[in-house]
């Protein structure tokens, strides 16, 4: 089992930035590849990034690119997600994930976390 907690969403203003964590614990991170995803009220869950379980690759939804950077810390156990010039149409419920085969597909995580609110003001 893994156990993922998601931290950092909160109300910003359009152009504003926040960084989001997610802190895992139970079986070992590094062995996992994360994703972050997003769902909107009436909207299906969205792919937001992917980052390797080295770190070294990562992966990113047509509507962030150049906009969001995924990270992780194999130290702290912590994957990041820092978002940037933020739209309004970013506003949804951020959710982490933890896969040993984690790509673009949300079918392919195992473990989730509860989600992280990020609301962006106009």
């Amino acid at each position: 089992q893994v156990q993922l907690v998601e931290s950092g969403g909160g109300l910003v203003q359009a152009g504003g930035s926040l960084r989001l964590s997610c802190a895992a614990s139970g079986r070992t991170f590094s062995d996992y590849n994360m994703g972050w995803f997003r769902q909107a009220p009436g909207k299906e869950r969205e792919f937001v990034a992917q980052i390797s379980w080295s770190g070294h690759s990562t992966y990113y939804g047509d509507s962030v690119k150049g906009r969001f950077t995924i990270s992780r810390d194999n130290t702290k156990n912590t994957v990041y997600l820092q978002m940037n010039s933020l739209k309004t149409e970013d506003t949804a419920l951020y959710y982490c994930a933890a896969g040993l085969n984690g790509n673009n597909l949300a079918r392919r995580y195992d473990y989730w976390g509860q989600g992280t609110q990020v609301t962006v003001s106009s």
